[in-house]
């Protein structure tokens, strides 16, 4: 850990608990973070107020080894995307366990990065704005430390990029990689092999710019299945040998091949392990990023550890719990968590767990059918034993939209104790 992160982070630490941050003890109001957190209260009984979103310990610990595993068995830098937690403790935990550095989307989590130290920011976007590239020329000239990649997928954009940096006066060039685009109809992305040389040309036409390798997102492929992954990733990689071959990554120590989101990472290892020699080490960039907290829906579904079993599974952290405030009659329910609390753009929370006078037991029966601002909606059949007042876990789909909507989150262990509070920056 820099110097710089360490002092951001004990910053964090000394931050006052207040009416800022949904569920935690109104009578913990006034004291620090790190004082909140050396009382280790019961997640239960500590006084916390429904709702609040907890993400477990033991389990947050196993994903960050078992990836950490996984990119070493593989022969994969790794760089996980940020955007998913936007916590840059949770950012510098991803750096302890072996990552090369943290993936971002937009300038704004850059900033945030920064302002905790990362050293190495890929930033999986295009980015062609002024303001924004002025000040990572500062960022850049001001620490030779910093190393940031970012993606281009059209002359235009060179151009923009050329002439904010130009007038900014960088002294030193911003690196990018062409991004291949994941077929016709997909995100961005330079759409055929003849259009990316052209951006390459324009990168080369330029001192404020450096080429050095190439990327995408297979996420992003039409229709994606096994076969249709494993060929666009190799299309990357012949993209990449092409511009090897035409001498575009000469004078630099390493070419920069990424992809890789949270679906797909294993044809990702597996193409990447086919890469033939090329005049440079090759950087085999992997930006997988929900596997932090990984979920109980989407993810739980998609996860590559699905198809490769042999290699570990990662386990759901979050759980958001809520408290019965209303049981109209035997068929429904309401909690007191809705659309303010609960990702929802994927699928609806998922009733778990039930907690009654300290006894926790399976939702048997309970399923989440809605959701408004501040209350989902619970169907009940007639096995369900819910009562006013008892406390429901909730999983979640999507960490994406789960962390985005709280500040302060509880880090509890399995018995209920929090360990610790991580803070989110949207």
């Amino acid at each position: 850990m820099t110097a710089d992160t360490a002092q951001s982070l004990a910053r964090l630490a000394a931050e006052r608990v207040d009416h800022r941050f949904k569920g935690l003890p109104p009578d913990a109001d006034g004291l620090t973070v790190a004082e909140l957190a050396g009382q280790r209260r019961n997640l239960f009984t500590g006084g916390f107020a429904t709702p609040v979103l907890a993400l477990s310990a033991e389990r947050l610990e196993h994903n960050l080894k078992l990836m950490e595993t996984y990119a070493a068995r593989h022969g994969l830098a790794f760089a996980p995307h940020g955007k998913t937690s936007m916590a840059p403790q949770l950012f510098q935990r991803q750096i302890e366990h072996g990552a090369w550095g943290i993936t971002l989307a937009v300038p704004h989590q850059v900033r945030v990065a920064r302002a905790f130290g990362t050293r190495r920011v890929f930033l999986a976007n295009e980015l062609v704005d002024a303001a924004a590239l002025r000040w990572i020329a500062a960022e850049l000239d001001a620490d030779p430390d910093f190393a940031l990649i970012c993606y281009v997928d059209s002359v235009r954009g060179v151009e923009l990029m050329d002439a904010a940096l130009r007038d900014a006066d960088a002294t030193r060039p911003v690196d990018v990689v062409v991004e291949l685009a994941a077929g016709e109809g997909a995100r961005t992305g330079v759409r055929t092999e003849t259009e990316c040389a052209a951006v390459a040309d324009a990168v080369a036409g330029t001192r404020t710019l450096r080429l050095v390798g190439v990327a995408g997102y297979e996420g992003e492929v039409p229709k994606a299945d096994t076969e249709r992954v494993t060929a666009w990733l190799r299309r990357l990689v012949a993209l990449a040998a092409d511009f090897d071959k035409a001498g575009r990554f000469a004078g630099l120590d390493e070419i920069v091949v990424s992809a890789g989101g949270s679906a797909w990472f294993d044809a990702v290892a597996e193409v990447f392990a086919e890469i033939p020699e090329l005049s440079l080490p090759v950087l085999k960039l992997l930006r997988s990023g929900a596997y932090v907290s990984h979920d109980d829906g989407h993810y739980r579904k998609l996860t590559p550890f699905n198809r490769v079993p042999e290699e570990g599974a990662l386990e759901p952290a979050f759980r958001l719990w809520t408290q019965v405030v209303s049981r109209p009659s035997g068929e429904q329910a309401f909690v007191n968590a809705g659309k303010r609390d609960a990702a929802y753009d994927l699928d609806l929370p998922f009733a778990q767990v039930i907690r009654r006078d300290g006894a926790e037991r399976p939702a048997t029966g309970v399923s989440v059918t809605a959701l408004s601002d501040q209350h989902a909606w619970l169907a009940t059949t007639p096995e369900a034993d819910l009562e006013v007042g008892d406390w429901v876990g909730l999983g979640l789909s999507h960490p994406c939209t789960s962390f985005d909507k709280w500040q302060l989150i509880p880090v509890a262990e399995a018995d209920g104790t929090v360990v610790d509070y991580v803070r989110t920056f949207f």
